[in-house]
C-alpha cells in the first residue's frame, strides 16, 4: 500500500539471461546518474549480487515523481523488452516508507 505523504521505496532483483548479462549491466548502470538527477529522486542504487542477479533500490519523494521517472523513454524501452533481457520475472517490492526520511533540504545557516 502506498500513499503520497511519505517517500516511496522500490526494490528488487533482476536475473539477466546469461548471454545478455553484460548488456543488462550496461543498461542498468546507464540509468544511475541520470535518475539521481531527476526531481524527486532521493536514492537510486544498483548492486550486483554474487549469484549474478542485479539488485535495485530506489526511494522517491512521491508517487508522482516515481510515475514521471517510469515514463522516461530509456526506462520505457527497457521495460517494454524486459522478457528478452531476463530469465524470469523481476522479484520486486513497492512500499511506502514508515521510517522518517532525512530532510533533503540544506540546513539553515
Amino acid at each position: 500500500m502506498t500513499n503520497t505523504d511519505h517517500p516511496i521505496a522500490l526494490y528488487g532483483f533482476l536475473r539477466p539471461r546469461p548471454e545478455r548479462k553484460d548488456e543488462v549491466r550496461r543498461i542498468l548502470s546507464s540509468f544511475v546518474e541520470p535518475t539521481r538527477r531527476e526531481p524527486g529522486n532521493l536514492q537510486y542504487h544498483l548492486h550486483e549480487h554474487e549469484d549474478g542477479r542485479f539488485f535495485l533500490y530506489e526511494v522517491w519523494r512521491s508517487q508522482e515523481d516515481l510515475d514521471r521517472h517510469n515514463a522516461t523513454p530509456p526506462l520505457r524501452a527497457f521495460l517494454e523488452n524486459l522478457s528478452t533481457f531476463l530469465e524470469e520475472a523481476p522479484e520486486g517490492y513497492f512500499d511506502t516508507m514508515l521510517s522518517p526520511y532525512p530532510d533533503t533540504e540544506p540546513a539553515p545557516a
